[in-house]
């Protein structure tokens, strides 16, 4: 039986109206400690994890999260046989808990890296270093916000 135009026309309706209906996705919006810690997982794997060699350089006291300023430098010689394979910063209250993955090598010269991030509210800041070795080093750092920013009003 051919297809009339009344059949077609509530067809197409209901595919277009479909079509209208917006697809929600929940996610939280502040991270919490476990996401901090399967994002570092996620990086690290079941490797350990040891204090030192990473410096964190960002302000203890932030007025406004908006645009913070951070630099992660390594104590690495940056040779062909010894230098930082990557550097991993992670803060625990945003609601994507990594913040970048920066990838350096022997011809880097330095390991250090600098960039502006944004923070949600007052929390952790972490940096992690991967060596040539296969060998993974932190540093955590408690930064307090006073004007946070990455938090979006809910009506």
């Amino acid at each position: 039986m051919p297809t009339t135009r009344r059949q077609f026309l509530t067809l197409a309706g209901s595919v277009t109206f479909a079509g209208t209906i917006p697809i929600l996705t929940l996610r939280p919006l502040e991270a919490t400690p476990a996401m901090l810690t399967a994002a570092i997982r996620n990086v690290v794997g079941e490797a350990p994890v040891r204090t030192g060699k990473v410096k964190l350089d960002i302000p203890p006291l932030v007025e406004n999260g908006n645009t913070v300023p951070l630099t992660v430098s390594v104590a690495s010689p940056m040779t062909a046989d010894d230098y930082v394979k990557s550097i991993h910063v992670f803060n625990e209250k945003n609601p994507q808990p990594n913040i970048g993955n920066f990838h350096l090598g022997p011809s880097s010269g330095r390991a250090q890296i600098s960039t502006r991030i944004r923070l949600a509210d007052t929390q952790k800041v972490v940096a992690i270093a991967r060596l040539s070795d296969d060998t993974f080093w932190q540093v955590t750092t408690e930064i307090v916000v006073t004007l946070a920013a990455c938090t979006e009003e809910m009506n």
